[in-house]
């Protein structure tokens, strides 16, 4: 016999309670600072792949180390344009955007 464990949520629901359901106000800023979270620890990954420092990457692109770890740390919103340069210009990668 299965056994359930009440006090057991699944993340959405841990989200839903914490932060309201998707569309509340707070729920949607989460929502954005994951993906900015998420896409820093893309560049960050891409940028270890390819052997560069922070430093160098930011040169190659014409901007400042401190931009681009706080682009890494996900405490800064980027441009799309922002985002180009840095995966194709300084990772010499491509980008590839899909929504669903």
């Amino acid at each position: 016999m299965k056994q359930e464990n009440k006090n057991v949520k699944t993340f959405s629901q841990h989200l839903d309670e914490r932060y309201g359901k998707i569309g509340n106000p707070a729920r949607t800023e989460f929502e954005i600072k994951a993906k900015s979270f998420a896409i820093g620890e893309l560049i960050k990954e891409e940028r270890k792949l390819a052997k560069l420092t922070q430093q160098q990457l930011a040169e190659k692109i014409g901007a400042k180390k401190s931009f681009i770890s706080r682009i890494e740390n996900g405490r800064s919103d980027i441009q799309l344009s922002t985002l180009y340069k840095l995966i194709e210009l300084g990772l010499g990668r491509k980008v590839n955007l899909t929504i669903l």
